[in-house]
């Protein structure tokens, strides 16, 4: 058993204080059913659960490709996120996404404080036809992925008790502006016109950027020396996971048009289809390279195009959402590539997929983006307007330098704090076992007791 210390007991304590601060939070009558849309309603809680679903998804798909020694904890790093960003989320995450406006950079951190005002009967400004509760938690599970997503590149050596703290920081100061700035009517990149129907920079690029932060600060892992390649432990995980996010992503995509309407299922369509056409794309292009045909390209090819078409799903046509799925596996594919060449390591390439697949997906909605599909969008570059591209272009630029430059430095303060990486020793045994106690070995799990471990059938 660990040493008590101030350190180790501080997690346990400021919840204690959340919680015992919640008491004192007045409750105020709840919302008039008879204003929303039924309908709409009930579809939204759909998607809600289904961007969830996401989460263990996503623990599926990372876990099955790190080293059997770190699945557990690889996969806890994952769902650990929703545990941190709901209460986070009440707390003040709400307010500083979708609060009043200051200065078109971040939300007030009181409007919402505690949830205050959202259960009353006004709803969200861009989804009239839903309560803001059900508008809010609907947004609490795109906050809650995001820094799952960086769990991929900073896998097998990062503490566990350093990343709890990089998720709370980087929901405040990364994902927060973000969200503001693009999905709030008044802030910045929204004002600007620029176009994210679902995530593409506040999530993926985000996400992406992080990843690549963490990754430099983080520094290579040990056995990245020897073999420049992780093992898998197990690809039926990642096959497992990648259908949890397809499924989960038509709530991820579809869902953001905030209705149950016409818009919605043609988002539900160009998700689906650059999907497809993503994941044959990586698979027949490893064919090219004198590769075979594998499993995990295939799921790799399919996540790259979800998140491609993350930004635009509601902005461009179904045709142009093959281009789209296509265009960026093979794009991420060579930056996969390329960077395994280089001395980044990027365990799980979060960067050239994330990252780049919604760095190529934002640049694409400047270019396919048509009022056809949506009047309240753009026309792109394809049917003859620069200036929406142009201002793609800005907005990702922005994305990407403030998520990478902030998520290096919180990355740097949290190691004045706490060490970031695992010791070498730990490294060396797995995270599974030195920062858990348990670990997930050919079918069985080991728990580590006082008289040392005992077996238990892994299901």
């Amino acid at each position: 058993m660990s040493k008590l210390t101030f350190k180790t007991a501080a997690p346990f304590l400021i919840l204690c204080v959340v919680a015992v601060s919640a008491l004192f939070i007045k409750s105020i009558p709840i919302y008039d059913e008879g204003k929303f849309n039924a309908a709409d309603i009930a579809w939204i809680i759909v998607a809600t659960a289904l961007v969830f679903l996401m989460t263990p998804g996503l623990a599926f798909f990372y876990g099955g490709m790190v080293h059997r020694k770190n699945v557990l904890s690889t996969m806890m790093k994952s769902v650990v996120a929703a545990g941190v960003v709901s209460v986070l989320w009440v707390i003040v995450g709400f307010s500083l996404c979708f609060g009043d406006s200051i200065g078109g950079f971040i939300g007030n951190p009181t409007t919402f404080l505690f949830f205050k005002g959202v259960l009353s009967g006004k709803p969200w400004s861009l989804a009239p036809t839903i309560p803001m509760l059900l508008f809010s938690m609907f947004q609490l599970m795109f906050a809650v992925i995001t820094p799952g997503l960086v769990v991929g590149a900073i896998a097998e050596r990062m503490r566990f008790t350093a990343y709890i703290l990089f998720t709370v920081l980087f929901a405040l100061l990364v994902y927060a502006p973000l969200a503001h700035w693009s999905w709030h009517p008044d802030g910045f990149l929204s004002k600007m016109g620029a176009l994210d129907f679902a995530g593409g920079t506040v999530v993926h690029i985000s996400a992406g950027c992080a990843a690549l932060a963490g990754a430099l600060v983080l520094k290579p892992r040990k056995s990245w020396f020897i073999s420049k390649e992780t093992v898998p432990a197990n690809i039926p995980y990642v096959l497992i996971g990648t259908g949890l996010l397809w499924f989960g992503w038509f709530g991820f995509n579809a869902g953001s048009a905030l209705a149950a309407n016409s818009l919605s299922v043609s988002a539900f369509a160009t998700t689906n289809t650059a999907a497809a056409a993503a994941g044959l794309s990586w698979m027949f292009f490893d064919v090219l390279k004198g590769k075979k045909p594998s499993v995990l390209g295939f799921c790799v090819g399919a996540v790259v195009g979800l998140v491609a078409i993350t930004p635009g799903a509601g902005f461009v046509a179904i045709p142009q959402s093959i281009f789209i799925g296509v265009l960026a596996a093979v794009i991420s594919n060579v930056a996969v590539t390329i960077k395994s060449k280089t001395s980044l390591d990027d365990t799980l390439d979060v960067f050239p997929c994330h990252g780049l697949g919604g760095i190529v997906g934002m640049l694409l909605t400047g270019v396919f983006a048509t009022k056809t599909v949506n009047s309240l969008g753009n026309n792109g570059l394809a049917y003859g307007n620069f200036s929406f591209f142009l201002t793609q272009l800005k907005a990702m630029a922005c994305a990407v330098g403030y998520s990478f430059v902030v998520s290096y430095l919180i990355f740097k303060f949290i190691n004045f704090i706490v060490p970031v990486r695992v010791s070498e020793e730990d490294e060396e045994e797995g995270l599974d076992a030195s920062q858990h106690d348990e670990n997930y070995v050919q079918g069985t799990l080991l728990v580590k007791t006082a008289n040392g471990l005992r077996e238990e059938a892994a299901h």
